[in-house]
């Protein structure tokens, strides 16, 4: 069987690609990896390796991103593609990622979280492709995997009646709001996956990177990954200032809407701790725990929205909070 770096080799070649100089460049957390491709006369493109024998597949990606600029929005323009064996070639949008240049310069916090609101208005006007439901079911079981990771690596506790009550009152409030209008998700929309594109246009200056695993759910969804950023502290008054945004350019019952906000961020916040807990579990990667505490205050004020009343006493009384105790427990359990 052909390896797969003899692959790559015949793909490069067979694109005109294959006398370029090869840097790998940052990934995330799924088996994809990425490659900055670089010529003589400066031309750069960007290389995803995407093994399908490790469960990836690179045609959502491709699906997706056609969606994107088909509605003016900057995802990269795909320019070459080995479906099969999982290579894609495609426009490189560079390095500035909001954290950084909001590292940069601090004056432009404000302005790109706006377009960033931006960037979700027109897309979520535009006609809603053909794509999975991120239900109830779906969302639930996702939620609960802060009991299946982060309470297992605390105390080795599986599949408990806490487990079960928590399920059942996820759901009850997860349920009534799928009668929302729907709205393609990107579910990672934050700082690290969008690229400032000031000599662009409009919502077009927002360059949109890690879309593959998008769904169909509710309009508040992506604001919340956006504006409750586990790797990045949002100063509250942006977050309430960029909602406040948001139902200004898209006016419905702005009382409702927060308290969608609110219970999608318990749903995604538990859902990112026991993601975080699983990636030093299973993966070795207890960099991932550093970041548990900052989610875990997400979770905190969402529920402190009436909105969650009926579910926050259980996960007070089932899930400890991360204390420096918590977290160098959890650490242990991390895989060589």
């Amino acid at each position: 069987m052909t390896d797969r770096a003899t692959l790559l080799t015949d793909f490069l070649n067979t694109t005109g690609w294959g006398d370029a100089t090869r840097v790998t460049i940052a990934g995330d957390a799924s088996n994809r990896r990425y490659e900055r491709l670089s010529k003589p006369d400066n031309s750069t493109l960007i290389l995803m390796d995407a093994p399908a024998e490790k469960g990836e597949d690179v045609r959502p990606f491709i699906a997706i991103a056609e969606h994107l600029r088909g509605i003016g929005l900057s995802a990269p323009a795909i320019l070459h593609r080995d479906v099969a064996n999982g290579f894609l070639l495609t426009e490189d949008l560079g390095d500035d990622l909001f954290k950084q240049v909001i590292a940069r310069d601090p004056a432009l916090e404000e302005p790109l979280y706006a377009a960033s609101v931006d960037v979700l208005s027109v897309l979520h006007a535009a006609p809603l492709p053909p794509l999975a439901a991120y239900d109830t079911a779906t969302m639930t079981s996702f939620a609960a995997r802060a009991y299946e990771w982060y309470l297992f690596g605390l105390t080795g506790a599986q599949n408990t009646p806490e487990q079960e009550q928590f399920e059942k009152l996820m759901a009850d409030l997860l349920a009534p709001l799928e009668t929302a209008p729907q709205v393609l998700i990107q579910r990672d929309y934050h700082a690290e996956n969008l690229l400032w594109l000031p000599e662009r246009d409009g919502p077009a200056r927002v360059g949109l990177l890690d879309f593959q695993d998008a769904m169909q759910g509710h309009a508040a969804y992506d604001l919340v990954s956006i504006l409750q950023d586990a790797r990045r502290d949002v100063p509250p008054a942006i977050e309430t200032a960029m909602i406040d945004r948001y139902l200004a350019q898209n006016p419905q019952d702005g009382q409702a809407f927060r308290a969608a906000y609110a219970v999608f961020g318990v749903q995604r916040n538990l859902r990112i701790v026991g993601a975080f807990a699983r990636l030093c579990i299973v993966a070795g990667k207890p960099r991932y725990v550093d970041l548990i505490p900052r989610v875990w205050e997400f979770v905190e004020r969402n529920l402190a929205h009436p909105a969650l009343a009926p579910i926050a006493p259980h996960i007070r009384a089932t899930l400890p909070p991360p204390t420096p105790d918590a977290l160098a427990t959890l650490k242990s359990k991390c895989a060589a």
